[in-house]
């Protein structure tokens, strides 16, 4: 299980200092969450996850459930002993794969962004590849087409093999073009599902609920309110948030005005550098991304100056090529490597190179989170 202690509050803001005790080390909120969707943060080994600075990881349950399979985790004691990491881990739900392999993937469509194709989804819809029951959703396996049914009995038994420290209850993820009348109806097997989770899990990891509701103000508060009155040991905030940032915010502050001050509060797949300080303020606690390591395998790294292309030949001559990727940053890249040495890897496709900037946005990441909460010490924020 875990302990939550909020230690401070902003005077200015919604935004909190907390101490996240779990089974595997002590986390400070607000935190970034780094995300290990295979037991692993892409290109980095456990030793090097540590020397980020990372407090904890977000794992993913129907990509672990494919490969390996559970089965395989719980045999090498859980996920902690299976990958060598030892600090605090949670495992989604798959409730995103909901969305993602589902509307997601059929309309283009993120969860702050509208559909690339703006195709509208009606209560009653079903996604091409996907079909969505009041029991769970039936799923088309990737790896080699066989049909996977997947509802909150079989979330909840698989993340109990997996083994993490926080688990989360299954959900449906709704897209940003999706109805009100969908949303509300897709909220409902949310509900359900939630207390289905509650009633069936038989460990003693800590179990979160996801709040949903679309971007639909009174959807939203229906489903904090639900998931407060129910004994979670935290919440997750999930689902879409709108056509813009400001909106987004907007949305996180419905939710956090609900929830009860003495747990912990995770914003699910949101993270860019420019949303941090807004999410934090507006009351969030620990959030995860894939931003730093999607960002560095193309070749980018984030700086105290703003954002890297390592593709670019003006990095491999000149004064510049000598510099390091950000003259304030500590990591050892930075310490170690120039500009120039770096786009030289990323350009020859050295895998080096993928793990060198996805070591110093990881650390970057951290960094930037730690700023944060220096803020709120000071009651800047």
């Amino acid at each position: 299980m875990i302990d939550f202690k909020v230690t401070k509050r902003s005077k200015r803001s919604s935004a909190r200092l907390g101490v996240l005790e779990t089974p595997h080390g002590i986390v400070e909120t607000p935190c970034f969450v780094p995300v290990a969707t295979q037991a692993t943060v892409k290109t980095l080994d456990s030793e090097e996850i540590m020397e980020t600075g990372s407090q904890m990881l977000i794992s993913n349950t129907f990509h672990l459930h494919l490969k390996p399979g559970e089965k395989i985790l719980k045999n090498h004691g859980g996920i902690h002993k299976f990958a060598n990491l030892n600090l605090p881990i949670m495992t989604d739900s798959g409730g995103f794969q909901v969305f993602s392999l589902g509307f997601g993937r059929d309309h283009g469509a993120s969860k702050v962004e509208k559909s690339a194709r703006e195709e509208v989804i009606m209560k009653g819809d079903q996604p091409k590849l996907l079909k969505i029951t009041e029991d769970g959703v039936e799923f088309t396996s990737y790896v080699d087409g066989s049909k996977i049914f997947m509802g909150p009995k079989e979330s909840i038994k698989i993340q109990e093999s997996i083994g993490a420290d926080i688990i989360f209850a299954f959900d449906e993820c709704t897209s940003p073009t999706a109805t009100k009348e969908y949303t509300a109806e897709s909220l409902l097997k949310t509900n359900r599902w939630a207390d289905i989770c509650l009633k069936v899990r038989k460990s003693d990891q800590a179990l979160y609920g996801i709040v949903q509701g679309g971007k639909y103000r009174d959807l939203r508060v229906e489903s904090a309110r639900f998931t407060a009155s129910r004994p979670f040991d935290g919440f997750g905030i999930g689902g879409e948030f709108g056509g813009d940032k400001a909106q987004m915010v907007k949305m996180i502050e419905w939710v956090t005005a609900e929830l009860p001050e003495n747990r912990p509060r995770h914003l699910l797949g949101i993270g860019y550098l420019e949303d941090m300080e807004m999410i934090v303020k507006a009351g969030v606690d620990t959030f995860d991304c894939t931003v730093p390591t999607h960002y560095a395998r193309h070749g980018n790294a984030f700086t105290s100056k703003g954002k890297i292309d390592c593709t670019k030949t003006k990095y491999l001559s000149g004064a510049v090529s000598k510099q390091p990727l950000d003259p304030e940053c500590d990591c050892f890249v930075c310490q170690n490597h120039t500009k120039g040495y770096l786009a030289h890897l990323i350009r020859a496709h050295e895998i080096t190179g993928l793990k060198l900037l996805s070591f110093h946005n990881v650390y970057f990441f951290n960094n930037y989170v730690a700023e944060i909460r220096k803020k709120i010490k000071k009651g800047l924020l």
